[in-house]
């Protein structure tokens, strides 16, 4: 059995190339994938697994997920034609990134498409907590009626503490500014500010200052329970938290004794250390308990916007690594930007990131008089991506050449 099996020929048959969609993706993609040429799409309203999931993948060369499908090392192996996957949401958790790695099956997700929804969402929140209004709202519900100003804040002139500065943090920064709000951050990174935004030294500081502390941090093991007892004591008294970001970034027990204590004004909560499993799941939490705390399902990116941008982001990532190799944004793959191809064959390369592998490749084409036109390389971790243009009239010798390579894993022509 040649070690190399996995040789998918993209452009002689793209039209019959295979896309599998699962968990009812937006349309969106669909469309986005037609006008690339993939028009051999079959789509699936929910996440499959087992048996089911390996029939669906049966043939696919692309296939989308969201958060619920499994793609395991197991389900992976089993799937011989597949040539990328694409995560129609932020997370990659749910596919086991080293063996795609390994298989040269580069992942794509959708890091920016839901930003706006969750800027606008937690701007929302400051201006609803500053306000109490989510505890005058449980009054008035129960048929009360509480009229005060006590506690009652306008926006403008207080300051908002970001603590991660990324692509939704930013957008927060410059939305919270447009109401005369001042704007502090803290990042692990150093970072830009946009407007008047001010870098502050530590976390500490950070939250001293804030009237209100927002989370934008990734889940990683440094940001575990980040906001713990000790983080929310050094919070000023009277302040608010929100988080919607990671649902372990906040010590839940903590936040109740703060809020219980009054030391917080109040919260509001997108994300949980255990959430429902799905709709028809019970949501438990003590923090139920509190009028001025605002839970929401985990929505914070969940707009109709939101759903279109990421089908086409997702499903664009997809077309160009498919039409023309491009491997940018990937996120466990060499990552490689290219130019159109015109004219001439695109040879790509996925190898083990050993030494010589790029030798061998170049002695090989010029002992065959295969003469290169342009070559970009990227390596990541175990895995090496080399990306040759050659003279159409060669790119059948030049294949042959390439699947000789020690350490080939996979290698496919763009005519």
């Amino acid at each position: 059995h040649h070690m190399n099996s996995r040789i998918t020929d993209f452009s002689a048959q793209k039209a019959t190339l295979k896309a599998v969609l699962l968990e009812g993706i937006h349309p969106s993609a669909v469309d986005v994938l037609r006008q690339g040429g993939y028009t051999n799409i079959v789509t699936h309203t929910k996440a499959l697994m087992g048996d089911e999931l390996l029939a669906a993948l049966d043939g696919a060369h692309f296939v989308g997920v969201r958060s619920r499908t499994q793609l395991t090392a197991a389900i992976l192996e089993a799937a011989p034609q597949l040539a990328a996957i694409g995560c129609f949401c932020i997370g990659t958790n749910q596919v086991d990134l080293k063996t795609a790695m390994r298989l040269g099956i580069p992942v794509f997700n959708a890091p920016f498409s839901n930003t706006r929804s969750v800027a606008e969402l937690v701007l929302a929140q400051v201006i609803m907590l500053m306000r109490g209004i989510p505890e005058k709202n449980a009054i008035l519900h129960r048929g009360g009626w509480v009229k005060s100003a006590a506690h009652s804040y306008e926006v403008r002139g207080k300051t908002l503490g970001i603590i991660g500065y990324g692509h939704i943090g930013t957008q927060i920064g410059v939305l919270a500014e447009q109401l005369g709000m001042r704007v502090v951050f803290r990042d692990i990174a150093a970072k830009l500010p946009l407007g008047n935004a001010r870098e502050v030294n530590n976390l500490d500081e950070l939250l001293a200052i804030s009237d209100v502390g927002t989370l934008h941090v990734p889940e990683t093991p440094q940001t575990h329970q980040l906001m713990g007892a000790k983080e929310l004591a050094a919070m000023k008294p009277g302040s608010h938290l929100i988080n919607a970001s990671r649902g372990t970034v906040v010590d839940i027990e903590a936040l109740c004794a703060v809020l219980e204590s009054r030391h917080l004004q109040g919260a509001a909560i997108d994300v949980f250390p255990v959430e429902p499993q799905g709709n028809d799941g019970a949501f438990v939490s003590s923090l139920t308990k509190f009028d001025n705390v605002i839970l929401t399902p985990h929505i914070g990116g969940s707009t109709s916007e939101a759903q279109v941008n990421i089908g086409s982001e997702v499903a664009a990532k997809l077309v160009r690594y498919g039409n023309n190799g491009s491997t940018t944004s990937a996120v466990n793959f060499p990552e490689v930007a290219l130019p159109e191809h015109t004219g001439r064959s695109r040879l790509l390369h996925i190898h083990k990131n050993v030494p010589g592998v790029l030798a061998h490749v170049n002695e090989r084409l010029s002992a065959a008089s295969i003469n290169i036109a342009a070559q970009y390389l990227s390596t990541f971790e175990d895995v090496g991506y080399v990306v040759i243009d050659v003279d159409s009239a060669a790119s059948e010798a030049a294949l042959d050449e390439l699947n000789g390579v020690p350490g080939t894993i996979r290698c496919r022509i763009l005519y």
